[in-house]
């Protein structure tokens, strides 16, 4: 298991990380996006390496710069006054890295933070490149998108607040019971599935390249397989049924969620991101459409995901 979790968060901390950050804003986190990967390099290393002292220093390394990254979340928020589902979903994205690296930090160290096993500490930065800082950047993507569609406002606007406030009841779980961590992963899982359906009936239909077609449905189909695998698990912590083990859940979950889910949704938005950009300037899309083309809104979607004053 640790070989496949440690392939993971690799993938989380050197990819997926600055990829979010452009897809959030490609103006002002640009450069830090850029530099991400070398700030991110101490902590890719540092998993190779048995826990001790050189471990735990590139660990501090990664975790000083997601703490930097964290800062920014209440900075962007002065630069915006409504507090809607996608500045939520921002701001989720922006801080989850620094929960990782947190954990990270005290697994390389080995020292059982708040009382966890180490091996739940381990597990805890994967879940927060991924269902933290991928699942609530979508999230908050598919909303933007959808802003003021009939029939799908109020669903895509739940999905938003959803994802991360799962991630947060999910985490609060973890010092509370194994039945505050089941609604957690209630409430994520339901989100996430809202935004596995906007993308399977409204995003990638308006999509007209088929290769990111392809890519949108894949993440959408994975997503409802690894969060009903993530549901039954935390079904099984709370009531003691039979559910699948860690390490088959790192397989599974895991893994699809990274390769099928975050990286496949991720290049996806970046080629919609891609072709408006290539296409030149876009007017105000018609929000009461529900054909208007992904692309469309795209170009404002990725470059400021928070709303302007």
């Amino acid at each position: 298991m640790t070989v496949l979790v440690n392939v993971i968060v690799t993938l989380g901390m050197l990819y997926v990380v600055p990829a979010g950050l452009r897809l959030i804003d490609p103006d002002r986190l640009l450069r830090t996006a850029r530099l991400w990967p070398l700030a991110a390099a101490p902590g890719a290393l540092c998993l190779w390496l048995p826990r001790g002292t050189p471990a735990t220093a590139l660990a501090s390394l990664y975790a000083a710069a997601c703490l930097v990254l964290a800062a920014r979340a209440p900075v962007r928020r002065l630069r915006v006054r409504p507090l809607d589902p996608p500045t939520i979903a921002a701001a989720t994205a922006l801080v989850s890295p620094a929960v990782a690296a947190t954990a990270l930090v005290a697994e390389r160290a080995g020292y059982r933070l708040f009382g966890f096993d180490l091996d739940i500490l381990a597990l805890t930065v994967p879940h927060f490149h991924f269902a933290g800082f991928t699942a609530a950047l979508v999230a908050g993507l598919v909303c933007r998108t959808l802003a003021g569609r009939a029939g799908t406002d109020r669903l895509a606007r739940g999905a938003a607040y959803s994802v991360p406030a799962g991630t947060l009841l999910v985490l609060l779980g973890y010092f509370v019971d194994d039945w505050a961590e089941l609604l957690g992963a209630v409430v994520l899982t339901g989100g996430m599935w809202a935004v596995a359906l906007l993308t399977w009936q409204e995003i990638r239909p308006a999509t007209g390249d088929r290769t990111t077609r392809i890519l949108l449905a894949t993440s959408a189909v994975v997503l409802v397989a690894t969060m009903l695998l993530a549901l039954w698990w935390a079904v099984g912590e709370a009531t003691g049924i039979p559910h699948p083990t860690l390490t088959w859940m790192a397989a599974t979950h895991g893994l699809g969620n990274a390769l099928g889910f975050a990286l496949c949704a991720l290049l996806a938005w970046r080629r919609l991101a891609s072709d408006a950009r290539t296409t030149g300037p876009r007017t105000a899309p018609d929000r009461t459409s529900t054909s208007t083309p992904a692309h469309t809104t795209a170009r404002t979607t990725a470059d400021r995901l928070e709303t302007s004053p």
